[in-house]
């Protein structure tokens, strides 16, 4: 009886872990696919003509892909920012959320140097972008500190749209979540695009920078994201998140660990 218990906990333990690793590598293979099709079209130079509309557009299209293709996954953050809220909105432990974190930095890297090694030169560095393209640079107008500002903001409204899809009040409307955050981040781009670059991703900024060794102001489209998820999440969690379907999910939690037991014993 031991000896069966044993080997059933070990299966349970090693098929979470295959899990795991299926859920670590669709966030990252997702991530690269955010970064080679987003960037791809923002190209622009003498001979393809390119606007901020179009590449708002696309790059809404493109989540709306992944987050199709991969948010049955792994949810498809494909933002640090993303889960940085999912973990303060108490929906991922931090090992998996670090997890997450790696596969979007590696992901973007990898997309972002797909990119460099299927286009040629002229579509990367041109005259519209001399240091790259999809280099999320800031508004000369701006100052460091006006462009951290919308950084925040705006990804204060992403994060503001997270919760909400995530909030359990809303748990029977999730058909359409592709198409909702997909219009989000358009739309979020179209507002602040010729402005900072409407990054309002670390990874997504970050892998171009490396990759072009830009690193001016870099330091905006960490901050300003991070913070902006940060605020707005804990605002959401502890504002506007109704407590009654919190101690629902608690019950319900604490049902299935009893009834996990039972059948352990039995």
């Amino acid at each position: 009886m031991a000896t069966t218990t044993s080997r059933t906990s070990c299966w349970l333990f090693q098929r979470r872990q295959l899990d795991n690793i299926s859920i670590v590598f669709a966030e990252m293979i997702a991530t690269a696919m955010l970064m080679f099709l987003g960037c791809m079209g923002c190209v622009q130079n003498a001979v393809i003509i390119n606007s901020n509309f179009q590449g708002s557009l696309n790059f809404g299209f493109v989540v709306l892909i992944c987050i199709q293709c991969f948010g049955c996954v792994c949810g498809a953050h494909l933002n640090p920012a993303v889960t940085l809220a999912q973990y303060i909105y108490n929906m991922i432990s931090l090992p998996m959320a670090l997890a997450y974190f790696v596969a979007q930095m590696v992901g973007a890297f990898i997309g972002y140097g797909l990119l460099k090694a299927v286009l040629p030169d002229s579509a990367i560095y041109s005259s519209d972008t001399p240091n790259g393209v999809c280099i999320t640079a800031l508004n000369s107008t701006l100052t460091s500190w006006q462009g951290v500002t919308v950084e925040f903001l705006i990804t204060c409204v992403l994060i503001a749209i997270c919760c909400g899809v995530w909030d359990p009040r809303n748990a029977k409307n999730t058909d359409s979540v592709a198409v909702r955050f997909g219009l989000a981040i358009s739309c979020l781009s179209l507002t602040a695009g010729q402005l900072t670059g409407a990054s309002m991703n670390p990874a997504r900024s970050f892998a171009p920078a490396v990759w072009n060794g830009a690193w001016e102001n870099h330091w905006i489209y960490w901050v300003g994201p991070m913070a902006g998820a940060l605020v707005s999440s804990l605002v959401y969690k502890y504002v506007f998140r109704s407590r009654e379907n919190d101690d629902l999910e608690n019950e319900e939690t604490t049902l299935s660990t009893k009834r996990n037991s039972e059948a352990d014993l039995a």
